[in-house]
């Protein structure tokens, strides 16, 4: 009898430990629909982006991008240049001696639909390149104002004046670049837009998506990315577009309300380590 109650209640161990591995909260990747990089953009010739580039790297080299890129990420997956003297080395520019860096307000655009890299709440605007940003202007001194803008607007927003820099979240387009509209720094982080369900699920690949429901954000570069594949867009089952942004599609994924979610790869680095 003792056996008996022994062995029963090594096969109860099992199916709990079995259901605790059903109900993961990590994610991963069954596919890739859009391949894109995020870069800071500045108008061609502005100093601006001497100082700002400057004080990136020396707060790399000292290392505060890394713990950033840890706190938000869970992993250093951040690729700046590390110098901590490279704000020295302009403030010197060649007098011999350091210059006092001039006063003033930096404006950033950032694309609030960019969670964790920029985003609105209630109060303020927050994310990895937001909280960067302040500590980029802490060292220079500088006063930061952050302004939403649409990221297919680069161009418009720096030439125009109405910013003076493009980081938050901001994949720039590279015909725009190449015909030197503005100055780009980086790519720093690879950000593709992927289809991730749960781990631990069967959905391993396309073929396993077939009618299978997917949320999504309701902004016009899901729907994009989305329709890059047609033959993915037509087996799918229903689709649902979701007005709270990447947390919402998360918190359906979690709640089983959905099999998928289209998403970003810096968001499941966030969602996998909080």
């Amino acid at each position: 009898m003792k056996k008996i109650i022994a062995i029963a209640l090594a096969l109860c161990m099992l199916f709990v430990c079995t259901a605790c591995g059903s109900t993961s909260y990590r994610v991963k990747t069954v596919m890739t629909l859009v391949q894109q990089e995020y870069s800071l953009a500045f108008r061609s010739g502005d100093r601006t982006a001497d100082y700002v580039i400057a004080a990136i790297e020396t707060l790399h080299g000292e290392g505060k991008v890394d713990q950033l890129s840890v706190k938000w990420f869970g992993d250093r997956i951040i690729r700046f240049e590390r110098d901590a003297a490279a704000l020295d080395k302009v403030r010197d520019n060649g007098y011999g001696e350091l210059q006092e860096i001039p006063p003033r307000e930096l404006i950033v655009g950032i694309d609030i639909n960019s969670f964790p890299m920029a985003y609105s709440t209630s109060t303020e605007y927050w994310g990895f390149d937001v909280e960067l940003a302040i500590a980029v202007c802490e060292r220079l001194g500088w006063e930061l104002k952050m302004q939403p803008i649409e990221k297919e607007n680069v161009y418009i927003e720096l030439s125009s004046g109405n910013i003076d820099c493009a980081w938050g979240g901001v994949a720039l387009n590279q015909n725009e670049v190449d015909e030197g509209l503005y100055a780009q720094y980086g790519p720093y982080v690879a950000n593709d837009i992927v289809i991730a369900v749960r781990e631990g699920t069967l959905i391993n690949n396309r073929l396993g998506l077939n009618k299978k429901k997917i949320a999504m954000c309701a902004t016009v570069e899901a729907m994009e990315a989305l329709n890059s594949d047609p033959r993915l867009a037509k087996h799918l089952g229903q689709v649902t577009r979701l007005g709270g942004g990447t947390t919402e599609c998360f918190d359906y994924l979690y709640a089983g309300k959905c099999d998928a979610v289209l998403t970003d790869t810096t968001a499941m680095y966030y969602f996998n380590s909080h």
